[in-house]
Parts: structure tokens; sequence; C-alpha cells
């Protein structure tokens, strides 16, 4: 499949590459896997195999890239840490947990920095001016920040 000597095979790896770059700038796996599929895909197209001609051509590059996706995805999964587990904390998910003040929060701004389960936060205090070094327990959250209170 060439148009005046430049082969669509080219095209398809450029959008390959152009998936794996668009990774690296949004990790998460959700376009390292298709990005693979189009190079691989790319190269096939290159090497002479024609894909797109034939109902059998189209079953074949069905077959091809769902082999090298599974193929892509067992490979990457190997390449990370059975243990590591995805860590997500919203700040729906922040009142009732204890933390340090690492900078000291008063009611007027948002000034203060809090560390919740190993996250840093914007914190202000519900009442009154908390020093840093202080315990402290989330009582809600509002926007970017957290409003706390010091633990006796």
């Amino acid at each position: 499949m060439a148009l005046e000597g430049f082969s669509y095979g080219w095209l398809v790896i450029a959008a390959g590459a152009f998936f794996l770059a668009l990774e690296v700038f949004s990790p998460g796996f959700f376009l390292l896997v298709p990005g693979t599929v189009l190079i691989i895909m790319g190269i096939l197209l290159l090497l002479g195999v024609d894909m797109f001609s034939s109902n059998l051509g189209i079953v074949l590059g069905i077959a091809i890239a769902i082999a090298s996706a599974a193929v892509t995805v067992f490979i990457y999964s190997r390449m990370t840490s059975p243990d590591s587990k995805p860590f997500t904390m919203s700040m729906d998910s922040l009142a009732g947990k204890e933390g340090i003040l690492t900078k000291s929060a008063d009611e007027e701004t948002m000034d203060g920095k809090a560390i919740v389960e190993g996250q840093i936060w914007s914190a202000r205090s519900a009442k009154g001016t908390i020093t840093e070094g202080k315990k402290i327990k989330v009582i809600s959250s509002k926007g970017v920040h957290i409003v706390v209170e010091e633990v006796e």
C-alpha cells in the first residue's frame, strides 16, 4: 500500500509514537497499549502485510491487533510491582482522618499545611490558631483545602 512511494505504515507508526508521547505527559497505561499496537501494525504494513485489501486481511489485522495488545498488556504488567496498588485520596474521603500540621493554621487564611495519610494539604483551622507540629483531625474539606481541629 504505497501512495507515490509513501507507505501507510509510516502514518500508523507515527500515530503510535504520538500515543506513546502523550502517555509520557499523562501516565497510566491508557495510551501505552494502543500506541504499541499501532507501532506493531505499522511495522507489519511496512513489511508488506496487506491488512486492508480483503476480508481475510481485515480478520488477520484484527487478530494481530488483539494478540499484540494481549502481549503488550502482559509485558507491561510484568514491569510493575505486584505489591504496588493505586493510591487515590479525594477530599471527600478525608473527614475524620488524623495528621500532623507542618505549618501553622488559623481560621482566616489557607496558609496552613498538613500531612494526612502521606499527602500534603492546604489547611485552615476550624477555630483559633493551631501551631506547627500539632496533631490534627480533619473536620471537612472545601475545594482544595481542609478544615482541621487540634487533637487533644
